[in-house]
């Protein structure tokens, strides 16, 4: 999956460059994000509740190769049948991912890592 993160980029090499990345990660799209594939405990990624944790960042010869934690939510969805007594509880879940961007272009790469 490739988007762009031209925030992220500019601010590289500032005190800066986490937080701009945090927001930018918080503020993709859910269908941007490996959600559905890393479920642990639901069968449904929710997207109202984001949060990333930048874990490393690192210069390579053409990108910034970025590792970050997004925690997130999920349910267990059930037959949504009027007279279900089953409440929908959220599960909060984790996921790790590997983010390269281009140094010129801001294009960016993101993997679902097994972690």
């Amino acid at each position: 999956m490739e988007l762009k993160l031209a925030d992220s980029l500019q601010a590289w090499g500032t005190p800066d460059f986490k937080r701009v990345l945090k927001n930018e990660i918080e503020q993709l799209d859910a269908s941007q994000l490996p959600l559905q594939q890393a479920l642990s405990v639901g069968n449904y990624a929710l997207d109202d509740e984001l949060e990333a944790v930048i874990l490393d960042a690192a210069e390579r010869a053409d990108s910034i190769r970025v590792k970050a934690g997004i925690f997130y939510t999920s349910i267990i969805g059930g037959c949504s049948c009027a007279d279900d007594p089953t409440p929908i509880d959220k599960n909060t879940e984790y996921c790790v991912v590997q983010l390269d961007i281009n140094r010129d272009t801001a294009a960016t790469t993101l993997t679902l890592l097994n972690e």
